[in-house]
């Protein structure tokens, strides 16, 4: 099982590499939610979200061997993105597995960090199986985008991070898509003090954690129709379910328009611009689906990777 030292490993081969993102505050937000709410902001990471921390974190503790082959990922956007990245600093090829509708920024920037892309049409192949079949052919080592212990040990850094500038917390919210920054962020919290409770923030139509956690086991759904593109995952793995499981994390859901209000509100409030998967954790607390009067709370922003003319049209009136 992962522990708070890995995240502390994490985070020395991270250090001078990754980014220490800005913690910011807003009255305004505190008075909106009832909390005091100090915002964890990923979306100032290196690649525009919490994702290169792992995957920086897993490259760098493969052998040369190892990186000689190169690196196979498949992801719809940011841990495309962050592979693509942490190969390129850590001297290795990779090739990334997208589907055909992830966003035309982060196919762009993906390609741009200098990776493969190799495309697919969801529902007509699996991109498990497309990665791995790649990763055998071109000798490569396959690193997944959650289900990987150094993935969620990287992940954590950013919990850590939160809880050495802001001291002790009440709770934190993260966004949950396959549960990599659900689970890290979970270690290292309760690392530093087991009383702070860590909520998950999933789509109404991606609660595949939600449904897992109240039956007790994995609970598998179809793809999610959500506009939150990094948080469209099918169901948690068997680690991230576990170490969700032991640490008592809680999930709430939240919808589509109120992932846009809370797009909104950052950018008008806190002059910040997040996808709507970095909005998640924003979301539950402005719609009152997550109440927690009084207390410090921790959200982490996960990413602001989203074009300008989609983010412009999602906070607009017309997309509600």
């Amino acid at each position: 099982m992962i522990s708070i030292a890995d995240v502390r490993a994490a985070a020395v081969r991270l250090e001078g590499v990754a980014h220490r993102t800005p913690v910011l505050e807003s009255h305004t937000l505190d008075e909106m939610v009832g909390s005091h709410v100090f915002l964890k902001c990923e979306s100032f990471q290196r690649m525009g979200a919490f994702k290169f921390r792992g995957a920086y974190n897993c490259i760098a503790q493969l052998t040369p061997k190892q990186r000689s082959g190169g690196v196979v990922a498949y992801s719809s956007g940011n841990h495309a993105q962050g592979v693509a990245l942490a190969a390129r600093l850590l001297g290795t090829r990779a090739t990334i597995v997208m589907p055909h509708d992830a966003p035309a920024s982060k196919l762009a920037a993906t390609r741009g960090y200098g990776a493969e892309v190799i495309e697919y049409v969801r529902g007509r192949g699996v991109r498990e199986e497309i990665a791995q079949k790649l990763s055998e052919e071109l000798g490569a080592t396959l690193i997944a985008p959650f289900d990987d212990e150094r993935i969620i040990a990287g992940a954590g850094t950013a919990a850590l991070e939160l809880l050495e500038e802001t001291g002790p917390l009440d709770a934190i919210v993260v966004p949950v898509g396959g549960g990599g920054l659900l689970s890290g962020t979970a270690i290292a919290a309760h690392g530093v003090d087991e009383r702070t409770t860590i909520y998950g923030v999933e789509p109404e139509s991606g609660d595949d954690v939600r449904r897992s956690l109240e039956r007790g086991e994995i609970v598998s759904i179809d793809v999610p129709d959500t506009i939150a593109d990094g948080l469209r995952t099918q169901a948690p793995s068997e680690l991230t379910f576990g170490i969700a499981r032991a640490h008592g994390v809680r999930i709430v859901t939240v919808t589509d328009d109120e992932l846009r209000t809370a797009m909104r509100v950052l950018f008008e409030r806190l002059k910040i611009v997040v996808e709507p998967s970095g909005a998640a954790g924003v979301a539950a607390l402005l719609s009152r689906k997550l109440e927690l009067p009084g207390q410090r709370v921790g959200a982490i922003v996960s990413g602001g990777n989203v074009d300008a003319l989609r983010f412009s049209y999602l906070i607009s009136p017309q997309a509600t």
